[in-house]
């Protein structure tokens, strides 16, 4: 809170605490502090737009405590997408990793994880800031196409190549199954964000929008004989790639 600087009556009033101001964090503080600042601002003015005094403004510290941290703004760009995106992927790695679940309910985790994150006010930040700006920006589209792009689709790859390997996918080339995972989820993500041109969805909740695209994702990588349960014409309620998320 900002002081009046009113004049206070001569009676005494009782002491009360106040939170400390921004700039009282203490120095660990500071870095996520900045990273959360410039996300706002490179989302409200875009990346070549955005200048590190208004950053700095937005995380309450001087322009030159952010030249501590981060030498510049694409620097600074680059580790707020080591904290958001490259962070989600490695934890999904390390779930991958322990290998305790089969492919098939890892590949759910991951689709509930990955739709989560594209309904987020962070991926939609993103995705306007790759979409329209990073073409301006070569070394940082680089560094995302590495480390977001295709670091995600390895990822997604590896767990339908198991899948593939123990029978519960049919036999695909996985890089292309995962960019077309990605490309429903995105594409289903924007049309159901009511900030979007096109909100097509928007009249669906999130999770209804998630069960039609992770069904129909799931019966086009189904081996055969899950894909002819309803092709042979059981009912559509009759067959469920997903578990009920009451379960």
């Amino acid at each position: 809170m900002l002081l009046t600087g009113q004049l206070l009556p001569v009676t005494r009033m009782p002491k009360t605490r106040t939170a400390p101001p921004k700039w009282r964090r203490q120095p660990a503080d500071r870095p996520d502090q900045i990273l959360k600042a410039a996300l706002q601002v490179f989302g409200e003015c875009g990346l070549a737009n955005a200048r590190l005094q208004d950053i700095a403004a937005r995380a309450g510290v001087s322009k030159g405590t952010i030249y501590l941290y981060f030498p510049n703004k694409e620097e600074l760009f680059r580790e707020m997408i080591r904290h958001t995106a490259i962070a989600a992927i490695a934890r999904a790695e390390e779930e991958v990793a322990q290998g305790i679940a089969s492919p098939k309910s890892q590949l759910i985790g991951f689709m509930r994880g990955y739709w989560a994150f594209v309904r987020s006010p962070i991926f939609s930040t993103l995705h306007r800031l790759v979409l329209g700006e990073l073409h301006q920006f070569p070394d940082l589209a680089k560094f995302y196409a590495d480390e977001v792009v295709a670091r995600g689709q390895r990822l997604l790859a590896g767990i339908i190549r198991r899948g593939i390997d123990d029978g519960e996918f049919r036999d695909l080339d996985p890089l292309v199954a995962a960019r077309m995972l990605v490309a429903l989820t995105v594409m289903n993500g924007i049309w159901r964000d009511e900030r979007t041109g096109v909100p097509l969805l928007a009249h669906k909740t999130d999770e209804e929008v998630f069960q039609e695209l992770a069904q129909f994702y799931l019966y086009s990588i189904a081996p055969s004989g899950g894909a002819f349960a309803q092709a042979d014409g059981a009912p559509s309620d009759a067959f469920s790639f997903l578990p009920s998320i009451h379960d």
